[in-house]
């Protein structure tokens, strides 16, 4: 007699392997455009790649989660047969965040912001330093601190998870610190639950990820703007010791939604773009903006990020209105070995994406890796910008689209949805509906299509999926779907 639960299980095994077989299918087509090389990380390396960051002379510098820092030469070969590793630090505490200036090498531990050199020239850090250490720690398994790049100023921003990812139960968890190049400590954001990542984009501005959890029904990319509430009220008991931030913001009301609460609470941004669950991933996390000018294909200041339970990248186009972010998620690449952690452009345009599966399942099943995504200069037809307008949208293509299937509305499929904003864990999507396309017109160059709705819903994601539409060589988009998170409505 076969059991419900083994009916159930077969069920879930079938899906998944349904999954993996179509993502597999994916990167296929995928490493036609973006080639992936793995490095050989050498026997008794455990590569839990928290953070890399790119050294003169074609040289990287890669943290682990368990507090090693190693030099790797030889990474950026097409066929890396003489890579190099070279312990350059150990013993610190699950190091997140990478940069340099000068001769010294910074890195975020959980515990402070520490800079190391070395003085020998043996290639191992001799003098290490405590910049800053001004938040609270304890032995909590959540208690992560990511950190940024050196910022325009100097600073280096640091992300800071909840005490078990639900509570602020030490200083400042919950919380974004600048850390400036004097070693002081400024409290800039309040709002954050669970990290997986923080950088600027190409003007500057500086963004993090945030992870599905209590008042966030879905991962996010949420601005970090100093004086800002980004959504979970959990750590703002410690407004007492930030002055510089002004009074506490009232606390949310649970079961509501984002855009409500925002117009009531000045301090509080919205996410700049929701990755819906599942569909987009399930713990968004590093980020890396394409500076290369072309290096790396048609996707030029655009930013890339990882996703670490899909083991995948995901690439995001943002737009400004009323002085504030919005913008758009688009599938990019299917198939890294690990969970996709940490990511970071090479000199050469080359984007390399450390991976990890420890605290949660991945779906590449390596339980650490380190690869590199290389451009074959073959351009994807994909959808290249999605711009928000005042009656619909307005799509640009990296490649021209054949007019008659991408002027016909019946070559798109559009919904709406949102998620509760609220203290209980997530949310399912809610609020949906179901736009009708009036018209699409055509742009004469074949590069760009208007996209004229019936109505548009203001806080909530458009998905737009794209299953008819083909380009002038009749392809179709190689990612056609796009998740564009529309918090205002252009007037």
């Amino acid at each position: 007699m076969i059991r419900p639960i083994q009916i159930f299980i077969a069920a879930c095994c079938g899906a998944l392997i349904a999954q993996s077989t179509i993502a597999a299918d994916l990167a296929s087509k995928e490493e036609v455009f973006y080639k992936m090389i793995t490095i050989p990380i050498p026997e008794g390396i455990v590569l839990e790649a928290g953070a890399i960051q790119r050294l003169p002379g074609n040289k990287l510098a890669v943290s682990t989660r368990l507090g090693d820092i190693y030099t790797i030469e030889g990474a950026f070969e097409d066929s890396p047969s003489h890579v190099k590793f070279t312990q350059f630090a150990t013993g610190l505490h699950e190091v997140l965040g990478l940069t340099i200036k000068e001769d010294w090498l910074y890195c975020t531990q959980r515990g402070e912001v520490t800079r190391m050199k070395d003085v020998d020239g043996d290639g191992r850090a001799d003098i290490f330093e405590t910049v800053n250490d001004d938040w609270g720690i304890d032995g909590n398994y959540h208690e992560y601190a990511f950190g940024s790049k050196f910022d325009r100023e100097g600073n280096i921003w640091v992300t800071l998870c909840l005490t078990g990812s639900f509570t602020s139960d030490n200083p400042f968890r919950g919380w974004c610190l600048r850390v400036t190049p004097d070693g002081k400590a400024i409290p800039t954001c309040s709002g954050l639950r669970s990290p997986g990542g923080v950088a600027t984009n190409a003007l500057g501005d500086m963004f993090f990820t945030d992870n599905q959890g209590p008042w966030n029904g879905a991962c996010a990319l949420k601005q970090l703007t100093p004086g800002a509430f980004v959504g979970n009220p959990s750590g703002n008991k410690w407004y007492d010791r930030a002055t510089v931030m002004g009074s506490r913001p009232p606390d949310p009301v649970s079961g509501s939604r984002m855009y409500v609460e925002a117009k009531k609470i000045p301090q509080l941004i919205p996410p700049a773009v929701l990755f819906p669950y599942n569909k987009m991933g399930q713990s968004a996390s590093g980020i890396a903006c394409d500076g290369s000018n072309g290096k790396f294909g048609p996707f030029k200041d655009q930013l890339f990020i990882g996703d670490q339970t899909h083991s995948t990248v995901m690439r995001v186009f943002l737009e400004k209105y009323q002085d504030r972010y919005q913008g758009v998620c688009f599938p990019f690449r299917e198939g890294l070995a690990s969970g996709t952690l940490s990511v970071e452009f090479g000199d050469d345009g080359s984007l390399f994406a450390g991976g990890t599966d420890r605290g949660w399942g991945a779906r590449g099943g390596k339980p650490f890796s380190l690869q590199r995504l290389v451009w074959q200069h073959k351009v994807p037809f994909e959808i290249h910008e999605m711009h928000a307008k005042p009656d619909g949208f307005e799509l640009t293509f990296t490649e021209p689209v054949d007019a008659a299937s991408a002027g016909n509305p019946e070559s798109y499929q559009i919904e709406t949805y949102t998620y509760i904003y609220q203290s209980s864990y997530g949310s399912p999507e809610v609020d949906k509906t179901i736009p009708v396309i009036k018209s699409v017109s055509v742009a004469a160059d074949g590069l760009s299509a208007r996209l004229v709705l019936d109505r548009l819903a203001e806080g909530h994601v458009h998905e737009l999926h794209l299953p008819g539409v083909r380009s002038k060589t009749g392809e179709p988009l190689l990612h056609p779907a796009a998740y564009y998170t529309l918090n205002y409505i252009p007037e």
